[in-house]
């Protein structure tokens, strides 16, 4: 059959089918919040975890499983992060796009250098994770870091595409190069002062920022308080004037508040991931201006 010059016009002048967008699925929202930023139109992200969830403790449900079947890219924080609950839910996906090796598997803490990492292990000292602390996201140098990883993999599996996502990489990392010199600007003349935090997440924020983050409520990591390890933080926040205590959605409130009357300190309400408080949804650069705006508020506040 003979196809006529009209057609052949015609056909030339319908549009290309556009390639299948690349379905990533995350651990966790501050993941998907640098991979829909370096992605851009090219990707489908979604997240395991909710943004008010404890990483460790995610409720593994059928919906979840379904995600990770279709995924094409799987993106977590390893460092031992989601090990209560992410084997399970692969090795009910056997999804091979996603398994241990392939291309399409993204272990984001092995491009950061991990921090307290234990030189024996002793699991009386609570939930001590053997490869070092894996809240590291709180530094937004780290978060660059993890998104040219996420570049390379994305440019692996969609290289028609690659210029798309080096160019968003490239606006992603001047912003935030030009926000992390605010936000050390915002955080400067507090250096050196001491914050008091439920649990140990934040190591990487405290290192960046140079505050000292190095006193719990948590007697132990993952260990609920005790009224005797309350009462010992007490008597150290009075000797190193420590007023602010952080707190995540998903931990006790009213303990902190508690601590807070009898010391005359504050409360701040903060985020593991974007969405975790209000005024930190949208992307990563949002999550980390709400978290820096909520602690220099705090430490600027006078005490009674």
């Amino acid at each position: 059959m003979r196809i006529s010059l009209l057609s052949l016009a015609v056909l030339a002048s319908l549009p290309l089918a556009a390639a299948p967008k690349l379905k990533v699925v995350t651990t966790t929202p501050d993941f998907a919040a640098i991979a829909q930023a370096v992605g851009g139109e090219r990707v489908e992200v979604s997240s395991l975890a909710k943004p008010t969830e404890d990483a460790h403790f995610v409720d593994a449900k059928p919906s979840l499983l379904m995600k990770l079947n279709d995924a094409d890219v799987l993106i977590e924080g390893g460092a031992e992060l989601e090990i209560g609950w992410l084997p399970a839910l692969l090795q009910g996906a056997r999804n091979r796009r996603i398994a241990i090796g392939s291309p399409g598997r993204v272990l984001a803490s092995e491009v950061i250098e991990l921090l307290e990492a234990p030189t024996t292990l002793d699991r009386s000292r609570g939930d001590v994770h053997a490869l070092g602390n894996p809240h590291y996201m709180t530094d937004p140098v780290n978060a660059v870091l993890v998104a040219r990883r996420i570049v390379q993999v994305f440019c692996q599996l969609d290289s028609a595409s690659g210029d798309v996502y080096q160019a968003n990489l490239k606006q992603f990392s001047d912003a935030l190069e030009a926000r992390l010199a605010e936000w050390q600007k915002r955080l400067a003349p507090f250096k050196g002062q001491h914050v008091v935090a439920y649990h140990n997440s934040w190591p990487y924020f405290a290192r960046r920022f140079g505050l000292q983050i190095d006193l719990f409520l948590e007697p132990k990591p993952g260990l609920p308080p005790t009224p005797t390890h309350l009462a010992e933080v007490m008597a150290k926040m009075k000797e190193s004037g420590a007023r602010v205590i952080l707190v995540q959605p998903y931990l006790n409130r009213h303990t902190a508040e508690s601590v807070a009357r009898h010391r005359g300190a504050v409360v701040v309400d903060v985020a593991d991931f974007p969405g975790g408080v209000k005024g930190s949804e949208g992307d990563y650069l949002k999550f980390m201006d709400q978290l820096v705006t909520a602690v220099a508020k705090a430490l600027g506040e006078k005490g009674p």
